[in-house]
């Protein structure tokens, strides 16, 4: 009889604990280049140092290519500047090897390959996709944006890397309906950075 009631209490405190909450742990995202043409997808999973990118794409000129999350979810191509700027709540330098840095949504590059495909896994730290200052799915959301050059981990305020040329929705709500009548201004990148000489 106790081991009867020992797996009941088990089997009812596993189905509270996946029931529970709002908190995402994994959402894909679609990936589109500027002609509108889906090139991939990014697997976005919650672990316990961030957010895990898992990243396949096709179609990039072959070399690095600087990635980002940045700060509307909004993608309309062809040059994808409706994304705002890079996720940056602190107010930090852009660039991972940055003494001052380095944004939230700031990450490593990636490698496409001879034939223009990407397969790679990045570590977005310090990132979550619950609630929360560092959450990629505060507000309306945000974006995932690739862009033609290597981001060389130092410049303001987006590394030299670019033209954006990819860039997928990271929406908060995917059920909730796009309102297009809805433009938000981008920050200011330079707003909190000291004079550059």
């Amino acid at each position: 009889m106790r081991l009867f009631i020992l797996a009941f209490t088990v089997l009812l405190l596993a189905s509270c604990n996946g029931a529970g909450g709002n908190d995402e742990t994994t959402r894909t995202v679609e990936m589109y280049n500027g002609a509108g043409d889906m090139v991939g997808t990014a697997t976005l999973n919650e672990m316990p140092d961030g957010v895990q990118v898992k990243l396949k794409l096709e179609g990039l000129e072959p070399g690095y290519h600087g990635i980002h999350v940045h700060e509307f979810p909004t993608c309309e191509g062809p040059d994808f500047k409706s994304a705002g700027n890079h996720l940056d709540p602190e107010g930090n330098e852009h660039g991972l090897m940055h003494p001052e840095g380095a944004h939230l949504g700031d990450l490593p590059n990636v490698e496409a390959d001879g034939g223009g495909l990407v397969d790679a896994e990045l570590m977005l730290a310090g990132a979550t996709l619950a609630d929360g200052k560092k959450s990629i799915l505060r507000g309306e959301g945000t974006s995932l944006v690739v862009h033609e050059s290597q981001d060389d981990g130092v410049s303001q305020p987006a590394g030299d890397s670019g033209n954006r040329i990819i860039c997928g929705e990271i929406v908060a709500d995917p059920d909730a309906g796009s309102d297009s009548n809805t433009q938000e201004t981008p920050s200011d990148p330079t707003e909190t950075n000291e004079e550059q000489e």
